[in-house]
């Protein structure tokens, strides 16, 4: 570790400098008139990969955007591994809130601020640095490698499901490495074992053909605003438990060691409520803390509901249609289409008399966990506490990233989110970036993880 150290530092310079030439490319996957930029990105990844000694590189086209696929294969008896990274980005509005141009990589304060500089360009090129360091230094890998870089992650990797599936026996591997996600804090790193999954509906009522004059018809029909938050309000229970029958009969309840490991990583109510302007934070299942309701307990939560007039000043209608849309947060072991099909029946079976409903199914997306004392993860938190000189936490992530689950199903392969970034780096949002303290580590600890197993 001492020689890969020594490279890596004399280097320093010299990959962030690469770095930034990455950053300066605007790949933004959502806006067509950057689709030359992404191919741009593609091919400067496929190059860099080469130039390192990566063999079999590929621009992948799809549909939409390229998927980058390299590897190199030359053991025989070691495992294999499949690096994941993105190098779309998220668009850059409201553009007057950059102190820098999003495009124009500036580093102060030993950070690394552009568009892209810790999702996912950042986080994925220590990946890259990591492989070079290892060729360089030992001429060789201590396992047989796979990258997989795509550049539609910033909207829903939408062609990558049906790529994985076409390339089972291309992308095989013992384990899926991410790195697209973060630390628990400054020099506390994190290893997220569990992602929540998501599925989200539409309920449509009515009840007239028509809006109908409130002075003539009120007190006489049925006002369809009342009746959806009639409808919604059978959803949850006085206790804020999801009140639809079987909607839990999957869940898995949390082990003592993940109880201990949530409380280990420490919360405090108070701050979190003054930094959201709140009082209380009395929401979901009452009997459940929370840290625990936010990242391993499922929800159904009320996305937007409109109904009848949404203007200036009054109309006194009583309207005869009303909307809401719902989505869910799931837990491992949850089904999201047998949650949506729960749901749809609840709303079709509670509907109130003297109106119709409907319920219109939309996105889906499958829970992802892998259990912590796999043997994958306890490498990862042995390479982290090498480089950091801490031991990691281990965390449960609320949010959903999709992609993972369908690499972890379509390839029958454990999933390890080894993140680097920090939480306060401004994903998705003005001046975010990348702390440079996290790259030299960065570099080291994948370097560590991939000598490990």
């Amino acid at each position: 570790m001492s020689q890969l150290s020594d490279f890596v530092s004399k280097n320093h310079h010299q990959n962030v400098e690469e770095l930034k030439e990455l950053l300066c490319i605007p790949s933004i996957s959502s806006l067509s008139e950057h689709k030359e930029d992404i191919q741009k990105a593609a091919s400067w990844i496929a190059n860099k990969l080469e130039s390192i000694g990566m063999e079999h590189v590929e621009i992948v086209q799809t549909k939409g955007h390229p998927i980058i696929f390299a590897d190199w294969l030359h053991l025989e008896n070691a495992p294999t591994v499949l690096v994941y990274g993105h190098y779309d980005v998220q668009p850059v509005d409201p553009i007057n809130l950059w102190e820098t141009p999003p495009f124009e990589p500036d580093i102060r304060d030993e950070k690394i601020f552009a568009r892209g500089a810790t999702d996912d360009k950042g986080q994925t090129f220590l990946h890259i640095k990591a492989v070079e360091t290892l060729l360089k230094v030992e001429n060789k890998l201590p396992v047989n490698l796979k990258f997989c870089i795509e550049g539609e992650e910033e909207i829903g990797s939408p062609h990558l499901p049906q790529f994985l599936s076409e390339n089972k026996e291309k992308l095989a591997c013992d384990v899926v490495v991410i790195s697209d996600s973060d630390m628990w804090d400054r020099g506390v790193p994190a290893i997220t074992y569990s992602l929540r999954g998501l599925c989200a509906l539409e309920v449509s009522l009515k009840t007239a053909n028509t809006d109908l004059h409130s002075g003539m018809f009120g007190g006489g029909v049925q006002n369809a605003n009342h009746l959806l938050v009639q409808l919604l309000s059978t959803l949850h229970d006085a206790n804020g438990k999801v009140n639809v029958n079987q909607f839990y009969d999957d869940v898995l309840e949390l082990t003592e060691f993940e109880k201990e490991q949530i409380k280990a990583l420490g919360f405090d109510e108070e701050k979190l409520k003054k930094s959201l302007g709140l009082t209380e934070l009395t929401g979901g299942e009452t009997n459940y803390p929370y840290p625990e309701k936010i990242s391993s307990r499922p929800t159904l939560e009320l996305n937007g509901i409109w109904g009848g007039f949404q203007g200036e000043g009054t109309k006194t209608v009583i309207p005869n249609e009303a909307h809401a849309k719902i989505t869910c947060r799931l837990v491992n072991n949850q089904n999201p289409e047998k949650i949506q099909g729960l749901i749809k029946k609840h709303l079709e079976e509670q509907a109130p008399k003297g109106c119709s409903v409907k319920v219109t199914l939309q996105d889906t997306g499958n829970p992802f966990l892998t259990p912590i004392d796999h043997p994958m993860i306890q490498k990862a938190a042995e390479a982290y506490e090498q480089v950091y000189g801490k031991a990691p936490v281990y965390k449960r992530e609320g949010g959903s990233i999709p992609i993972v689950s369908d690499f972890n199903h379509t390839l029958n392969s454990p999933v390890v989110l080894m993140g680097f970034g920090l939480p306060d780096e401004n994903l998705h949002a003005p001046n975010e970036h990348f702390n440079l303290e996290n790259f030299d580590k960065g570099i080291l600890t994948i370097c560590s993880f991939l000598e490990r197993i």
